[in-house]
């Protein structure tokens, strides 16, 4: 499974870069904004911390103006993916630069016939945001497995990327499920190292080195 990290601060992908689980970035236009910098600056600058994917989302919503970005972004850098939203307008954009070797990461993905469409107009990754659907009372592990399922049956080449990732059951459920991607907020990858037995039996294992005798 890749992981990539959900944000746009570089200070977090450096240090998820130093530990060598990062393969890639999602960003959105919320992300973005909160770093209050220059969008090609910043974008450019991820791309020099990470050797993978780095996705940036369109912010139009009409075809026409969604494929104008869409060429800009992904001239940036080699690197860069073009997010763009699942709307019909969306797939619209998504026949046409996809068709120009432009990769493109269809977000916002909630059904599974969302992502059929998505997949079969050339969409290089698809994202389902899971932790929106518990959020209003539906499984959203359940739409990877079904995503998955369906992907089986044709040669589509479109990835999932497992989206609005809250905790790591979310990760780890995903990786049994198969699913390629898993995007996460800096937080959920510290908390996948995280577990209270590991810091008890390193302190233990520690303070029995401490009060060895030292040979006369």
């Amino acid at each position: 499974m890749k992981f990539f990290l959900d944000t746009a601060n570089t200070e977090e992908i450096r240090r998820g870069v130093e530990l060598g689980l990062v393969d890639g970035v999602t960003t959105n236009p919320s992300l973005i904004a909160k770093e209050g910098r220059d969008l090609e600056e910043l974008a450019l600058e991820i791309c020099e911390l990470v050797d993978g994917p780095v996705n940036l989302e369109v912010v139009s919503t009409d075809a026409v103006d969604m494929i104008h970005e869409a060429r800009y972004l992904a001239g940036l850098h080699k690197n860069v993916y073009v997010k763009l939203p699942m709307i019909r307008e969306g797939l619209k954009a998504l026949h046409v630069v996809a068709q120009e070797g432009i990769s493109v990461n269809v977000t916002l993905i909630f059904s599974p016939g969302q992502a059929l469409l998505a997949a079969k107009n050339g969409a290089a990754i698809v994202s389902p945001f899971i932790g929106r659907l518990d959020d209003i009372s539906q499984e959203g592990m359940g739409l990877i497995s079904e995503i998955l399922l369906m992907y089986e049956n044709y040669d589509f080449g479109t990835e999932v990327l497992v989206a609005s990732v809250r905790n790591p059951v979310h990760v780890v459920e995903a990786a049994k499920m198969g699913a390629e991607i898993a995007t996460l907020p800096a937080k959920v990858l510290e908390q996948l190292m995280k577990h209270p037995l590991t810091d008890i039996g390193l302190e233990k294992f520690l303070a029995d080195w401490n009060k060895r005798k030292t040979p006369a």
